[in-house]
């Protein structure tokens, strides 16, 4: 039992958390609408985690029952279909955000400010691609059962971790209970990351497009929350118009159909925010080559944070140092249209071109970063203008 003490110790700490990083919280006065992309990514993770919950009461793990556990949800519960397409569309959301997130700290220099940040930022996005990969699996469609099948198969180089991971030889009965309960535990495992993002963001404060002041600042509440929530309420209507209006628009027609392991799929494509690596995983022939493209494809964007010296920034956001954010942008789009075209061979050149591209890109900016850290003044001997 809690005392009298207890009760008021911790309901002073709440009250002073909450005074500290949300009511007098100091924000930049000078930030745009990219800087409630942090926020509104937080609202639509916890409506993921919401409506996944009460998804959860419904669903079955077993291979015979849990293609038609989700439909039993969308027919016959009482506003199953609005859980099950909030939750579904709800991804494509979170993902939005993510790229429109981390496009805004590139774009403004947030990893050089807050290196802490940033890392575990990534952190969060890599957990946020193995959940939302999980989740994909556990409808057991047609596209959701080989698309399991393809990304398992990659683990074929460490001996013995396919059957660990899938329990058994191939994506089986087994295979959907782990995966149902890792999709469970990992979004909160995300929670508790997002919470030590929020504590290094507001260990230093948020950066501007002035890059870094200390003076001109306001209160969070009420000035930064109302536009918050303004940014929040468009959002939400946009998450209605998609589930009421669109449905499945965002997912592939062939995972309405039951998995089938004797029918493969004319083309096995994932959904449109893992397009990207799906090119670069296609553009390799070897399996191997192109698992290890498909990690360093995110894992390389930790580098970005090893920035340690204003005169090192600042020579990085040179636009003539080789790394633009536009060219960056429009490669992105590119592979993603990339990867959701057949694999034929002009498609596949196109790939190795753009994955090339995107490589180089990273390795220049990279090389730049550890010649100007190691030596800042070396910028004066090494000619920019590629």
């Amino acid at each position: 039992m809690f005392n009298n003490t207890t009760v008021y110790i911790f309901d002073n700490l709440v009250f002073i958390l909450t005074k500290s990083h949300l009511g007098s919280y100091p924000c930049p006065l000078n930030i745009n609408f990219y800087w409630n992309m942090g926020f509104t990514l937080g609202i639509v993770i916890v409506v993921q985690i919401v409506t996944g919950l009460f998804i959860s009461f419904h669903y079955s793990s077993d291979i015979n029952e849990a293609y038609y556990s989700v439909f039993f949800l969308i027919r016959e519960i009482y506003y199953g279909w609005s859980l099950r397409f909030l939750h579904s569309s709800g991804a494509s959301f979170v993902f939005l955000f993510v790229f429109l997130h981390i496009g805004r700290s590139l774009f403004y220099g947030s990893f050089f400010y807050n290196p802490n940040t940033w890392f575990s930022g990534i952190l969060i996005l890599l957990l946020l691609m193995g959940i939302a990969f999980l989740g994909y699996v556990l409808p057991f469609g047609q596209m959701s059962f080989w698309g399991a099948t393809v990304i398992t198969n990659l683990l074929s180089p460490f001996p013995c971790l396919i059957e660990w991971v899938c329990g058994g030889y191939c994506v089986n009965s087994p295979t959907l209970k782990r995966f149902f309960v890792f999709h469970f535990v990992f979004p909160y495992v995300t929670l508790g990351i997002v919470v030590i993002h929020i504590y290094f963001l507001h260990f230093h404060s948020s950066n501007n497009p002035s890059r870094l002041i200390t003076n001109n600042r306001i209160s969070f509440f009420p000035f930064i929350f109302i536009k918050d929530l303004v940014f929040v309420s468009g959002i939400l209507y946009l998450y209605f118009l998609q589930t009421h209006l669109g449905i499945s628009s965002l997912s592939h027609p062939d995972n309405a159909l039951e998995a089938c392991s004797l029918l493969t799929p004319l083309h096995i494509v994932p959904e449109w925010y893992f397009l990207c690596q799906y090119a670069m995983l296609k553009a390799v022939p070897n399996k191997n080559a192109g698992f290890i493209i498909l990690l360093t494809s995110i894992l390389s964007l930790f580098l970005f944070g090893e920035i340690r010296n204003l005169s090192t920034f600042i020579k990085f956001m040179d636009c003539k140092n080789g790394f633009s954010i536009t060219f960056f942008f429009l490669l992105s789009v590119c592979i993603l249209w990339i990867g959701a075209q057949f694999p034929q061979e002009i498609y596949l050149s196109y790939a190795r071109i753009l994955t090339l591209h995107y490589y180089c890109s990273l390795f220049i900016c990279i090389l730049l970063t550890f010649i100007f850290t190691t030596n800042p003044y070396s910028f004066d001997k090494v000619s920019l203008n590629m």
